[in-house]
């Protein structure tokens, strides 16, 4: 069958070709259908631009499909800008059209798409520039511009005036009337000296317009490392802050082989409101050279007009805490402390205005001097519009549950108001030093826990980096989705992870993908096998971290219910802590064999981490262990799943002290020895934990361990602020216990009247 070539340009456009002369295409190549032809994508791209301007909607760029034979694109994907979901904007449009490269090397449309779910724009609407006063100087005249070379221009008639492409000098701009800036609106075509010029040029059109600017990503020639293209974007593209909202808007040079740079993509839509537009002051040259040497990376690209001779500036810190929320938390903070003598709160104040509050009572810092070693910091409020910037520092406690270890307002989010409120929280817990924290990975909060918490291992929260995921790998082929998370959830060992990434990211030509590149510097903070020798008291590496209030206290809860919610939440989070600790003294669960290591355990885990030890034990039933090496006192076991080869660790055991490690790290991350341990320690008769291996923080009294003296590194007030909050939760669930019947009564009665003989 022979397939009809068709060369297309739609309506309202001109073919500029290589002897100069104009010609008009009219309707023709107006209809969209398979069998199209163009020399390039990109001229396919345009075609399709330039259509669904005049049907009335935008266009993405989709995905697309390499060839498995030798790497280059074989086809590629045009779609309705509201195609997908990601944003709010969008509604799952599934208008598209698809560009196949043949043979030949053209590109021929071999899907169509035209049908659309929403309703679609006036006709004909351009999105070409129009000049708010004086027009721009082109630095070549149109007639040099048609006299070039092989150039093919697919240019819009406005209002039968041509805008042709050519270069565009943001240095000759001339003011307006009020002192501000003609900045012509950006279209693709247009062309500057340099990347920076560009960059100046973007930086002026969006303080006018009304939006600030950052740097996102750069491309690379693969043959000599040059800079091919530059992405500049929307300040609140992303979300890896919460001021962004995953913006779209964006412009991207490509450099030219002149050397010439010229806009290729462009997308000027906001999904968010745009601010007052200000006079643009222009950059000094000065901070202008720092542009072109700066890699930008997408999580810690910045905005130039923060740097000066190179160096950054600190921003202004404007966000304040507002000043009907001031005395609201004093008088309840006030209030706190007189009914606890343990209530702690600082507050951070810059020029006269509260820029950050923390705030624990008693009961949180008793907490933490038991469980601190472990503390998740959750900024969860980050993940939508905020009406209060309300932060946690959450604990988890011998039942696996979440216990509240202080509580914040985070007005400005720099590293200095960071490190401020780390070092509070440090001095409220004694200088408590976490081992390890689940954290943002923003560069601010990565700075201030490295310089408060040096040692500490930093984790990253998982919903950022989901968030970003979907952001970023979403024009990556299906395939290579599935390999990045085969990579990354189930290496076994560092150079497994190692050899598995750098060959997936040649395989799909990802080397200058600025993400990625990023995360796998920061691989020790986010995948699996790296977290595993660390402790985290068990938190999952895979899910989640349920926020401590759920949805009782959010970003979202207005002022006047704060305060109320705040302690309702909290309360009923202690309520389930004292029902736990009341089963664990109370009920006794089941053994389940006769090893004397079982009921020793039973004997001193709470009730929650004795089911997982016993869980433990009774899979080390189902494996088989088998002496491999021994020299001295030194033994090593493999132990491996009956029946599964795939399923095995080494073990390695010290007879001198007992000291013993398996290669599935589960002691080191949970603090439970696991059933590659226990497998071993059966067939070598040893029949009682080592005490090493019993953590007290997993010990039914751990609550109530007070450290006396130099060993505490607490004061002899704040001791006995613990003690006493001790006694009072402890002679609380013995009254509640005492009043359920009147015989109890009686009973409780007795034994406080005994005790109190020999106290007083």
């Amino acid at each position: 069958m022979n397939t009809m070539v068709v060369k297309a340009y739609p309506l309202g456009v001109v073919r500029i070709i290589d002897n100069g002369n104009v010609e008009d295409e009219g309707e023709s190549g107006m209809e969209l259908s398979v069998g199209l032809e163009f020399d390039s994508a990109d001229e396919a791209r345009e075609f399709y631009g330039l259509y669904a301007m005049r049907v009335g909607f935008k266009i993405r760029i989709g995905q697309l499909y390499r060839s498995r034979t030798d790497g280059s694109v074989s086809s590629r994907r045009f779609v309705c800008s509201k195609e997908g979901f990601q944003l709010n904007s969008r509604t799952g449009c599934p208008a598209f059209i698809r560009v196949q490269r043949r043979d030949s090397g053209k590109w021929v449309i071999d899907q169509i798409q035209k049908d659309h779910n929403h309703e679609l724009g006036p006709a004909g609407e351009s999105s070409l520039p129009i000049l708010q006063q004086k027009s721009p100087v082109v630095t070549k005249s149109l007639v040099d511009v048609l006299r070039r070379p092989k150039v093919k221009l697919l240019e819009q008639i406005d209002s039968g005036v041509l805008s042709p492409s050519g270069h565009f000098s943001f240095k000759r701009q001339k003011r307006g009337g009020h002192g501000a800036q003609s900045i012509a609106e950006p279209y693709t075509g247009l062309e500057f000296n340099t990347a920076n010029e560009a960059y100046e040029y973007y930086q002026a059109y969006a303080e006018g317009i009304g939006f600030k600017v950052r740097i996102g990503q750069l491309f690379r020639s693969k043959n000599d490392g040059s800079i091919t293209s530059r992405r500049f974007v929307c300040s609140k593209e992303g979300f890896q802050h919460p001021s962004r909202v995953g913006c779209g808007a964006y412009m991207r040079i490509k450099r030219k082989d002149s050397g010439n740079w010229m806009v290729d993509r462009l997308h000027k839509d906001h999904n968010h409101d745009l601010e007052v537009p200000v006079v643009y002051q222009k950059l000094s040259s000065t901070n202008s050279k720092k542009f072109i040497e700066e890699e930008a990376s997408g999580m810690s690209s910045r905005s130039l007009v923060e740097m000066n001779k190179g160096k950054p500036i600190k921003r202004s810190r404007e966000k304040k805490i507002g000043t009907d929320w001031y005395p609201l938390l004093l008088e309840y903070f006030q209030n706190r402390q007189a009914e606890d003598t343990g209530f702690f709160y600082s507050v951070e104040v810059a020029n006269g205005s509260c820029m950050g509050v923390f705030w624990a009572d008693g009961r949180s810092r008793f907490s933490c001097s038991q469980f601190g070693d472990v503390i998740v910091f959750d900024t969860s409020y980050r993940q939508s519009n905020h009406v209060v910037p309300f932060a946690t520092f959450v604990g988890i406690n011998h039942h696996k549950q979440p216990v509240l270890l202080g509580s914040a307002l985070i007005a400005n989010e720099s590293k200095e108001s960071f490190t401020w409120l780390f070092e509070t929280w440090s001095r409220a817990m004694s200088r408590c030093h976490p081992k390890s924290i689940i954290a943002d990975q923003d560069m601010a909060i990565q700075q201030a826990i490295a310089d408060v918490f040096p040692g500490t291992h930093h984790r990253f929260s998982l919903w950022q980096i989901k968030t970003k995921e979907q952001a970023v790998l979403q024009s990556v082929p299906t395939e290579f989705r599935y390999e990045y998370e085969k990579c990354i959830y189930h290496s076994q060992t560092t150079v497994e992870f190692n050899t598995t990434w750098n060959s997936l990211i040649n395989k799909y030509s990802l080397k200058e993908h600025a993400w990625l590149n990023h995360m796998y510097e920061k691989r020790e903070s986010w995948v699996p096998l790296y977290l595993r020798g660390k402790f985290f008291a068990g938190i999952p590496i895979g899910e989640s971290v349920e926020s401590f209030f759920g949805a009782q206290v959010t970003g979202q809860t207005p002022l006047r219910e704060f305060i109320s919610r705040y302690e309702q939440g909290l309360e009923q989070r202690r309520e389930e802590e004292r029902k736990e600790d009341l089963n664990s003294f109370n009920l006794q669960a089941f053994m389940q064999t006769k090893e004397p290591i079982e009921e020793q355990c039973r004997r001193l885990y709470t009730f929650t981490i004795f089911k997982i030890f016993q869980d433990e034990l009774l899979q080390s039933y189902s494996y088989i262990g088998i002496k491999t090496y021994e020299e001295g006192t030194i033994s090593r076991f493999v132990v491996r799943r009956s029946g599964n080869e795939n399923d095995k660790h080494a073990v390695t055991l010290s007879a001198v002290d007992l000291s013993v490690n398996c290669s599935c790290q589960m002691f080191e991350f949970e603090g439970v020895l696991c059933r590659h341990v226990l497998k071993v320690f059966k067939l070598l008769d040893i029949r009682e934990f080592p005490s090493q291996y019993i953590l007290y923080r997993w010990m039914r009294n751990a609550e109530y361990r007070i450290l006396c003296g130099a060993e505490s590194g607490i004061s002899s007030q704040e001791q006995k602020a613990f003690m006493v909050w001790s006694l009072r939760e402890t002679a609380c669930k013995y009254v509640e216990c005492g009043a359920t019947s009147v015989e109890k009564y009686k009973l409780a009665y007795e034994i406080l009247r005994e005790g109190g003989k020999k106290l007083c």
